[in-house]
């Protein structure tokens, strides 16, 4: 059996002490994560710009202009209130007359088509 020199055994012997030593000064020096501060977060100001419905969309959302969120909002609340979102399909809005008008004469559009269609009358 060879047995290693001497120097090598004492280097060996040391070395989980070394790595316990490292780690605990790693652990202790080591930048601690600060606490973020919530900060508000602010509106986009191009999402916040009021828009003009038209004269056929001011019969659906009324004549006041709005951001174009607050115009969305005002169309699903019309929605809602006439029953028109699709019993079976959700995602799908039958028209009424009014928004016949604003959908180009389709008689049932999605909802995300909705919105496309809506940006045509808003000036």
């Amino acid at each position: 059996m060879r047995i290693a020199p001497r120097h090598l055994t004492q280097r060996i012997s040391f070395l989980p002490v070394i790595l316990l030593e490292q780690a605990l000064r790693f652990t202790l020096y080591r930048q601690m994560p600060t606490a973020k501060t919530p900060t508000k977060r602010k509106p986009n100001a191009a999402l916040m710009k009021p828009v003009q419905p038209d004269a056929v969309l001011s019969a659906v959302v009324g004549p006041k202009a709005g951001p174009r969120g607050e115009l969305t909002k005002r169309l699903w609340d019309y929605i809602k209130k006439n029953n028109l979102q699709d019993a079976k399909k959700r995602t799908m809005i039958n028209a009424d007359d009014a928004l016949k008008v604003v959908f180009g004469g389709k008689k049932q559009v999605s909802m995300f088509e909705m919105t496309k269609l809506v940006s045509k009358h808003i000036n």
